[in-house]
C-alpha cells in the first residue's frame, strides 16, 4: 500500500502571555510524551530500564526545543510545555534546519500542472475562494518555472476541496478549531490534493477568521514537495499567521526551499522585478539595527521589520514572532515603542501616527496623530521613546533631541527638545530605541546599546544590542 506524506496546517492562537509553569503535573508529562510520540518519533523503549543518565525523552526534548529556538534543557521546562500547547501542524518536525523537503524529495516531473476546485465553502463568494486559490498558486509560480491551468472537470494534479470530519481520506479534520486544512505530497492519486476544513471560518481578507489566500498558499507548499521550515518567518512554518494578501511578499526561506526543486523562474522581468524577499531577523546579526525595544507587563519587547522578540524573566530564550500574529491591527516597521503607566498600554509610532494596546486589543480612539502629544507639527516622526521611571515622564527622542512628557498631565513639558547629550553624556549619536530596565536607562545607537544609571545619567558601558537578545553565538 502506497503512503503519502500528509501536512496539516493548524490555526495559531494569538499569543498568549507567557506564565511560568512552576511545577510539572502529570497531565503536562502526559501531554509531552503524546506530542514527542507524534510530532518527533518517539518510541517504547525495547530493553526492561533506561541506562541511568540517559533516556530517549531528554533526547526527544532537547530536538524540540533545538527545533523551536528554545533552550536546549531536555527538561520539560515552562518554555518547552508552553511550545507544546499552541495549536501546531500535524505533520512531524523532526528535521532541524531551515526550508525542508519531504523524505526522499518528492517533486512534480513537470512543469505545467493542473488544478480543480471540486466544491465551496459557505464562508465566501465563489468568486473570492477563486481569487484566493488563483493568487496562492501564484504565489509559487513567481519564483519557478511551475505553471498553473485550471479544469472544471476530471482529475488535475492537485485536486481542492472542503469538507468537515470524516471528508474522504484517512485524516478527518477535528470540528471547529485547530486544525484548518491538509494536503499531501506530489505523487499519483491524492498526492498533490489539498483539504480544508470546512468547520473553520475562512476570509477573503479580514483576520476575523483564517485568511483563505494564507493557508491555501501554505498548503500550496506541501503540493509541491515542501514540507515545514523551523523559520517562524517562513510561510512553510507550522503554525498559522494572519498576513495582508494584497502587500504579502514569498520570504526568503520559502524561496530557497521552493527553487531547490523546481530552480527559479525563467520569465523574470529584469526590468520591473519582484519586491527582494523578506528575511527574517537574526538575533545574532551583530550589525542588526532594531526599529524599537518596549517592555510589557514585564516582558522585553524588541522590534524589527515585521517581528518582535518577547523576552520575560522566566524566560531562558526570547521567542521570535510576527508582530501581526499578536497585534492584527498593528502597523510593522516601526520607528519607536514604550509602555505608558497611565493607559496600562504599549504604544507603537510609525510615521505621524501612534497606536495604542491594552493586551492584545487596539485602545479606542487610536491611531491617534503624533501632534496629540503636544509634539510639534513639523516632526514626521520620533526614533524612539521611552517612560522615565525616576522622573515619571516619557522621553521622545527626535534626531539629535528629546521631548519630555508629562504622562499625568498629558502635557509636554516646558523647555524642551534638549539636547541628548546634555542629559546623556557622551551619547552623540542619534538614539534609535531605548527602554527601562532594573534601574538602568539603555539607549541603543545603531548596532550598540548604551547603559545608563536611571537616576545620575552617568555611562556604565557600551553593549551589541544583542545583549538582551541572548544570542547563543555569543
Amino acid at each position: 500500500m502506497k503512503t503519502f506524506n500528509l501536512s496539516v496546517l493548524l490555526s495559531l492562537a494569538v499569543a498568549v502571555y507567557c506564565v511560568p509553569i512552576q511545577q510539572v503535573t502529570v497531565q503536562d508529562e502526559q501531554l509531552a510524551e503524546s506530542y514527542l510520540r507524534k510530532f518527533f518519533n518517539l518510541t517504547d523503549e525495547t530493553g526492561p530500564t533506561i541506562r541511568r543518565g540517559f533516556s530517549p525523552l531528554i533526547t526527544k526534548l532537547s530536538e524540540m526545543q533545538k527545533f523551536f529556538g528554545l533552550q536546549i534543557t531536555g527538561t520539560l521546562d515552562g518554555d518547552t510545555l508552553e511550545m507544546m500547547k499552541k495549536p501546531r501542524c500535524g505533520v512531524p518536525d523532526a528535521h532541524i534546519g531551515e526550508f525542508s523537503t519531504f523524505p526522499n524529495g518528492p517533486k512534480w516531473r513537470k512543469n505545467s500542472l493542473t488544478y480543480r476546485i471540486e466544491n465551496y465553502t459557505p464562508d465566501m463568494s465563489v468568486a473570492e475562494v477563486d481569487h484566493s486559490i488563483e493568487k496562492a498558486l501564484q504565489v509559487w509560480a513567481k519564483v519557478t518555472p511551475l505553471r498553473f491551468t485550471r479544469i472544471y472537470s476530471g482529475t488535475a494534479d492537485i485536486m481542492i476541496s472542503f469538507g468537515r470530519l470524516y471528508h474522504g481520506d484517512y485524516y478527518p479534520f477535528d470540528g471547529p478549531g485547530q486544525i484548518l486544512a491538509h494536503a499531501f505530497a506530489p505523487g499519483p492519486g491524492i498526492g498533490g490534493d489539498a483539504h480544508f476544513d470546512d468547520d473553520e471560518t475562512f476570509t477573503f481578507r479580514s483576520n476575523t477568521g483564517y485568511v483563505l489566500f494564507i493557508v491555501a498558499a501554505h498548503e500550496f507548499g506541501h503540493s509541491l514537495g515542501l514540507s515545514h521550515s523551523d523559520d517562524p518567518g517562513a510561510l512553510m512554518y507550522p503554525m498559522y499567521s494572519y498576513q495582508n494578501p494584497d502587500t504579502f511578499v514569498l520570504p526568503r526561506d520559502d524561496v530557497n526551499g521552493i527553487q531547490s526543486l523546481y530552480g527559479p523562474n525563467p520569465d523574470t522581468d529584469p526590468v520591473q522585478p519582484d519586491p527582494e524577499p523578506p528575511t527574517t531577523p537574526d538575533a545574532c546579526d551583530s550589525t542588526m539595527v532594531l526599529d524599537a525595544v518596549a517592555t510589557m507587563r514585564g516582558e522585553m519587547l524588541f522590534f524589527k521589520d515585521s517581528f518582535f522578540w518577547r523576552s520575560y524573566p522566566q524566560s531562558n530564550t526570547p521567542q521570535q514572532t510576527l508582530i501581526t500574529n499578536f497585534w492584527p491591527n498593528a502597523p510593522i516597521n516601526i520607528d519607536a515603542a514604550y509602555e505608558s503607566q497611565q493607559l496600562d498600554s504599549v504604544l507603537l509610532f510609525k510615521g505621524r501616527k501612534v497606536w495604542a494596546f491594552s493586551g492584545y486589543d487596539l485602545v479606542s480612539g487610536y491611531p491617534k496623530p503624533l501632534s496629540s502629544f503636544g509634539l510639534p507639527k513639523t516632526i514626521k516622526k520620533v526614533d524612539a521613546a521611552l517612560y522615565d521611571a525616576h522622573s515619571g515622564k516619557t522621553l521622545f527622542f527626535v534626531g539629535s533631541n528629546y521631548y519630555s512628557y508629562d504622562e499625568a498631565r498629558k502635557t509636554m513639558d516646558q523647555g524642551f527638545p534638549k539636547p541628548v547629550d546634555q542629559t546623556f553624556s557622551s551619547m552623540t549619536g542619534k538614539v534609535t530605541a531605548a527602554f527601562q530596565y532594573r534601574g538602568f536607562t539603555y539607549l541603543y545607537s545603531g548596532p550598540y546599546m548604551f547603559e545608563f544609571s536611571q537616576r545620575s545619567k552617568r555611562l556604565f558601558r557600551v553593549l551589541r544590542n544583542s545583549y538582551f537578545l541572548r544570542c547563543t553565538n555569543f
